[in-house]
């Protein structure tokens, strides 16, 4: 069983930035990716990146340039360093682990973004 705790939510004005950590219970070593993934009010969940055990990521193109997944094996954690932040942005977001066929989610940290 994994379990994934977000942190790192908040309040930020247009163009400021904020990290997200996502603390993963279990070896992270036995996860083949983490990714975040966010909802905003009235859409469809969405990827925002993702990362391979490998280190490989990978970004949805509105995010590209802004932000930056990595992952911390020592200390079971994968972060999201968001940059020059909009109002678009605005959105519940959710880390989520994959290990073989299963699939995890957290409960999500919100994220707001004012103008």
């Amino acid at each position: 069983q994994v379990q994934l705790v977000e942190s790192g939510g908040g309040l930020v004005q247009a163009g400021g930035s904020l990290r997200l950590s996502c603390a993963v219970s279990g070896s992270i070593f036995s996860i083949n990716s983490m990714g975040w993934y966010r909802r905003a009010p009235g859409k469809q969940r969405e990827l925002v990146a993702i990362i391979s055990n490998g280190g490989n990521t990978n970004y949805a193109d509105s995010v590209k340039g802004r932000f930056t997944i990595s992952r911390d094996n020592a200390k079971d954690t994968v972060y999201l360093q968001m940059n020059s932040l909009k109002p678009e942005d605005t959105a519940v977001y959710y880390c989520n682990a994959v290990r073989g066929i299963y699939i995890y989610w957290g409960q999500g940290t919100q994220v707001t973004v004012s103008s």
